[in-house]
């Protein structure tokens, strides 16, 4: 059985037009006119039980919309969901007592209680053994240095310090998929090293499968082996990091320092010159032309120092992009109609969707 499993998902929203002025407010009122976009739209992928997949796109691809389905947040337009066998959207308890999702932009945590009172209603809600939750709290506390922080009320610590309880406070049921949306957003390089050490041990020895979204590459290299790319709503790659830099981005990158001044126009007619960084030469060239052109330039000139390098995964993904068409309106359609039955109103004029999360 697949742990995660997205099948032609999609996702359309609707929002309101209303032009200025009274009469426009009265029409609205009476005859209300929406239009629609495709937030997700026809998105398939698979994940394995134990996989830990970076989830990359810009902002307004869909990333977060499609985490909102596959956790039960929100209801898929259209596809079909699954997550350990089963419909996310039906909030099946034997689901979601083995899933969990951490947001850097959300919290769980009470803000004016200690982190430690958190996890004891955690422990309620999830009805964890009382010995097996100590034992388990303990270890993932000084798994993240948290020791002399859980006692703190949640609004006096630190941000680095709310994300790793944020971590605990998901963890505590062993869930056996763990989504995390921008975990490390924010976070100082220390915190960001400790917390994605922590994400791969906790991968490793318990088995986890890990769905991440991340604007900081640096957690992809080092954290994920695959990754799947969306954009514009659809999945526009799917495959390993080491495919996904040899597809689109096929070349490696040479720096050059001299001794004393570069010389800068008998470079320039050095094939796959690309410019100067301060008082270093770069050149791009396809992997198998990397030898010659040492060669040549350790030869020819008073080279002092020669790097070579991959391209940076940022440069990578960004040339991804790029490649793909022009993004166009995602306004489809106006609607001369009252919200579906999907989005209808609750007691609280909340959406049927905004009242779950």
């Amino acid at each position: 059985m697949k742990a995660v499993e997205a099948i032609n998902l999609g996702r359309v929203f609707k929002s309101p037009v209303k032009a200025g002025g009274l009469a426009a407010s009265f029409r609205q009122l009476f005859k209300p006119e929406y239009k629609t976009f495709e937030a997700v739209k026809d998105a398939s992928f698979s994940i394995e039980p134990g996989e830990l997949i970076g989830f990359l796109g810009p902002n307004g691809a869909g990333k977060t919309t499609t985490i909102k389905m596959l956790t039960g947040i929100i209801r898929a337009t259209s596809g079909e969901a699954k997550v350990l066998g089963h419909d996310p959207y039906r909030r099946d308890p034997s689901m979601l007592r083995r899933i969990a999702l951490v947001a850097g932009n959300r919290q769980q945590l009470w803000w004016d209680l200690p982190a430690i009172d958190s996890f004891d209603v955690l422990c309620e809600i999830y009805e964890i053994d009382r010995a097996d939750y100590r034992k388990r709290r303990d270890t993932l506390v000084e798994g993240l240095e948290l020791t002399d922080k859980v006692n703190t009320q949640v609004r006096k610590l630190s941000l680095g310090e709310r994300m790793k309880c944020e971590l605990v406070a998901a963890m505590l049921h062993r869930p056996r998929v763990l989504f995390l949306d921008e975990p490390t957003i924010g976070l100082d390089i220390v915190s960001q090293q400790r917390i994605r050490q922590f994400l791969r041990e906790f991968n490793e020895e318990e088995g986890c499968t890990m769905l991440l979204t991340s604007h900081y590459m640096q957690d992809v290299e080092a954290l994920c082996d695959r990754v799947i790319v969306i954009d514009h709503g659809s999945v526009a790659y799917d495959g390993t990091l080491a495919d996904l830099k040899t597809k689109y981005a096929n070349e490696r990158r040479v720096r050059l320092t001299f001794h004393g001044k570069p010389p800068i126009e008998k470079l320039q007619d050095v094939v796959g010159f690309a410019g100067m960084e301060e008082e270093a030469a770069l050149f791009r060239v396809e992997p198998e032309k990397v030898a010659a052109l040492c060669a040549q330039v350790l030869n020819d000139f008073p080279v002092s120092d020669l790097t070579v390098a991959e391209p940076e995964v940022e440069d990578v993904i960004a040339k991804l992009f790029t490649r793909s068409e022009s993004p166009v309106s995602r306004e489809t359609s106006t609607v001369d109609s009252l919200p579906s039955l999907q989005n209808r109103k609750t007691g609280d004029g909340t959406t049927e969707d905004e009242h779950r999360i």
